[in-house]
């Protein structure tokens, strides 16, 4: 027996609990968001609304740390969709979280440049220093987070440092050059803020 379209939608929605969500406000609608949307849509043409579904969703992310059922909901009564719609989006672009990371999220590139200068390595080694079980990333799990909830860490394509392998983001901040032997430093720069 096949599962109904709102039983995948719940699926897909359902929240995946993250020891990150402590350094995160819980999803709400406020007034400013509101507004935030409110703004984002007007810069679309009239009929258009839609079209603000991934800035409206990155503004959910910068706030909350990452999109939540709750908050796909909202969007899609915002932007005049389905719920099922805006899940698509959020399913399809890597860049828009389905579960909350770390305080501090690294994102180390693994395309070819980076690859090569040993960023595969440079993962395992940022992974047991902040504690996180690189075993646990995986597909359907693609970011890993530190039982302190501080750390995420995740795979993700091209950085666009590839003249300075291994490239890293922490948060929106990118690192260039960091190799395993330069973890400690990368890590120092952001423990304790």
């Amino acid at each position: 027996m096949s599962e109904s379209p709102a039983n995948n939608f719940d699926a897909i929605v359902e929240h995946k609990p993250s020891p990150g969500e402590q350094h995160y406000e819980k999803f709400r609608v406020t007034p400013e968001l509101t507004a935030e949307a409110k703004r984002i849509i007007s810069l679309y043409p009239e009929g258009k609304a839609q079209s603000a579904a991934v800035p409206i969703l990155h503004e959910i992310q910068k706030r909350f740390g990452y999109i939540c059922g709750d908050s796909v909901i909202w969007v899609a009564e915002q932007i005049g969709c389905t719920p099922a719609h805006v899940i698509g989006i959020v399913t399809f672009y890597p860049g828009l979280r389905q579960s909350c990371p770390g305080k501090f999220h690294i994102r180390v590139c693994r395309t070819l440049s980076c690859a090569m200068a040993g960023s595969e390595d440079l993962f395992d080694t940022l992974c047991e220093k902040v504690g996180i079980d690189k075993k646990a990333i995986n597909h359907d799990n693609p970011i890993g987070v530190s039982p302190d909830g501080l750390w995420s860490i995740e795979f993700v394509e091209c950085l666009a440092q590839c003249g300075f392998a291994p490239s890293v983001m922490v948060n929106d901040h990118t690192h260039s050059l960091v190799t395993p032997d330069k973890a400690d430093d990368l890590i120092s720069t952001y423990a304790g803020k």
